[in-house]
């Protein structure tokens, strides 16, 4: 994300009197598990190492956090949350798709 963005819109101004506060993000609520639609998919990162990426939550950066830190204890595996998606090395869908389902998330494999 850019400066730009993180800002608000505000890059740069002379005014010496300007007193500028950034937005303050409004936390959002989570949905329940089973009004979230997540998808699962396996994807080749640099180097040809495989990524199973799970996308499409609807909620707060602390939900998905403690999301993607039990996914990744289940698996036994390391991973990392980004950008609204959790990702975990490896290909670990069909376990994810269990663990997710016994979690009450509604959830699919997508992609080829």
């Amino acid at each position: 994300m850019s400066k730009k963005n993180k800002q608000g819109g505000m890059v740069y101004s002379t005014n010496k009197n300007l007193n500028f506060e950034p937005p303050k993000p409004t936390p959002q609520a989570s949905l329940p598990p089973q009004q979230q639609n997540l998808k699962i998919y396996l994807d080749r990162l640099g180097g040809g190492k495989m990524v199973t990426r799970i996308t499409d939550f609807v909620g707060n950066e602390t939900d998905l956090e403690t999301l993607g830190k039990t996914l990744k204890q289940k698996c036994g595996v390391g991973g990392s949350v980004k950008h609204q998606e959790i990702l975990l090395q490896g290909d670990h869908r069909e376990k994810v798709l269990k663990l997710l389902t016994d979690l009450n998330y509604k959830v699919k494999k997508a992609g080829g």
